[in-house]
């Protein structure tokens, strides 16, 4: 009983640590897809549903989720976040619970503190709330309801692993291969350490199916009957089929991420590939399969698209937690063999520097640096820190029923100003790829706006809110420089490396001339210049 309550606590002052974490950088800028996610939900407490005004390729359920966050902790950067914690603190409770189950107490704990930390990890965009975070909390309730110790594999506990799997996939569509490693797992595992006759595999596949097909169909139907199922579809589909770097291309981006992100877990890489060398020499273990599938399906999820962005690597870490785990347990065991005190003592102090190292690879962001200076550090000179201010002096100077449209990929300043957008194009990034639909989008982007004939117009010049590519399509500069002449600049923000941000408002900002080259200027309608 005693070590029961010295294992809760210690999982208790894990959570609390993560939390105190987060909750010091509670007011760091939205970045763009929070800023999506959040613009999204906010128009869903309003009635209008997902896809009618605003477009994106991603799956409902992460602006289901969001609008729960907004209408419990309130409409604002820090209730955003702190619905994070919520999301990422039950994520690490679960890794605890399932690592506990497949290797013991010691493992879970272990697990638990290696996702807890990773979670927060800038180098991986961890602090902020990404729809990784919220794949992984279902995943891993997934795991959990699919493992075949947990409950005999019941059909209630594969119905339930299925929507659990289905949720994830809801969350975002890289989830699809955790569901091909679960149906991997039925086909191929043993249940309760004995061979299942392919008539048992195949009837629990199919409950688990079952239940993973139920909530898509319900979500399909929602969005039929909102009339929202046909923009779902293109953009879910028949543009998402598209969204994907060359090949070439892939590989330089899995490399620039490797880079940039193994130096600050190297040791956690380390360990945990002494624990899938563990696992493949001693397949019968009951969890060797079982974590095998997980690793590679979380391997095929950061791949989708073969743009291998740092957020994709959340993906990653139920599997890093679990095999860092099991390395750690080899190497004790391994080292007990020859020397008890060694074996004891090697494992603890490998557990400090693994969970040690990202802490303090990025100790100025997570310790010291206030929100807005984190921002800058981890996003380099996006307009962040500065949407907000932008969003402020619109909300005053607009009524609620006032239309915006901002010409880039800023959808926080539509959360921050709480003003419709003119146009469902609340990211650019798609005119501008080489895709076939990119020519099209952008003339449906320019009707929308002269026909919902905004009261402000925001243009953003930074190349992060384009990713502008050698041979795309011009057609929507040259329109909005013949578009903006009937509009008055109000406000220019300049954005100074390394020297700060320059505002300038209403009668300051007609004569500046921008002196960085990433700026955003703001302009009114009705006014002549």
């Amino acid at each position: 009983m005693k070590s029961r309550l010295v294992v809760w606590v210690a999982l208790g002052l894990i959570l609390l640590g993560a939390a105190a974490i987060r909750l010091r950088l509670l007011d760091t800028p939205l970045d763009r897809d929070e800023g999506e996610y959040a613009y999204f939900g906010q128009l869903l407490l309003q009635g209008v549903p997902p896809y009618a005004a605003a477009y994106n390729l991603k799956t409902p359920g992460i602006y289901v989720a969001y609008a729960m966050i907004l209408a419990a902790f309130g409409q604002t950067t820090a209730g955003v976040h702190l619905g994070v914690i919520v999301v990422t603190s039950a994520t690490t409770v679960l890794m605890f619970v399932l690592a506990r189950r497949l290797a013991g107490p010691a493992a879970g704990l272990v697990a638990s503190a290696v996702h807890a930390v990773q979670a927060l990890n800038p180098k991986l965009l961890g602090l902020a709330g990404y729809a990784e975070h919220f794949v992984l909390l279902f995943i891993v309730a997934a795991c959990l309801a699919l493992q075949p110790e947990a409950r005999g594999r019941r059909p209630s506990m594969l119905v339930t692993s299925g929507l659990f799997f289905a949720l994830a996939f809801l969350m975002k569509q890289s989830a699809a291969a955790f569901v091909v490693g679960g149906v991997l797992f039925l086909l191929l595992s043993r249940s309760n350490g004995e061979t299942t006759p392919w008539p048992g595999r195949l009837r629990a596949t199919a409950f688990f199916l079952g239940g993973a097909a139920a909530p898509l169909v319900l979500v399909g139907l929602a969005l039929w009957l909102a009339g929202t199922l046909k923009t779902f579809v293109f953009w879910s589909f028949a543009y998402g089929a598209n969204y994907s770097a060359p090949l070439s291309a892939g590989w330089s981006n899995l490399a620039e991420r490797f880079i940039f992100v193994v130096p600050s877990s190297s040791l956690t890489v380390a360990v945990a590939a002494i624990g899938l060398g563990a696992l493949v020499r001693d397949r019968r273990r009951s969890q060797a399969m079982f974590i095998l599938l997980l690793t590679a399906a979380a391997c095929l999820g950061t791949t989708v698209g073969l743009h291998f962005r740092p957020q994709y690597c959340i993906l990653l870490l139920p599997a890093l937690a679990l095999l860092t785990a099991i390395g750690l347990d080899a190497l004790g065991r391994l080292l007990a063999s020859r020397s008890g005190v060694l074996g004891r003592a090697v494992p603890v102090v490998l557990v400090v520097a693994v969970l040690g190292q990202p802490l303090y690879a990025s100790w100025q962001v997570l310790f010291k640096l206030r929100p807005d200076e984190a921002s800058r550090v981890i996003y380099g000179d996006n307009p962040f820190p500065e949407s907000r201010e932008i969003a402020r002096y619109i909300r005053e100077h607009t009524a609620p029923g006032d239309r915006i449209a901002v010409i880039g990929s800023e959808p926080q300043i539509y959360f921050y100003s709480g003003r419709r957008s003119a146009t469902g194009y609340i990211y650019t990034y798609p005119l501008m790829e080489i895709q076939p639909f990119a020519s099209a989008m952008q003339q449906q982007m320019i009707r929308e706006i002269e026909s919902a004939d905004p009261r402000y117009l925001v243009f953003v010049r930074v190349g992060g809110s384009w990713l502008y590519q050698e041979n795309s399509d011009q057609t929507i500069f040259g329109w909005f420089d013949q578009y903006h002449r009937t509009f008055k600049r109000v406000g220019v923000v300049d954005i100074l490396p390394r020297r700060g941000t320059v505002y300038r408002w209403d009668a300051d900002a007609v004569g500046y001339a921008p002196r960085s080259d990433m700026w955003l200027m703001i302009f009114e309608r009705g006014r002549k210049p």
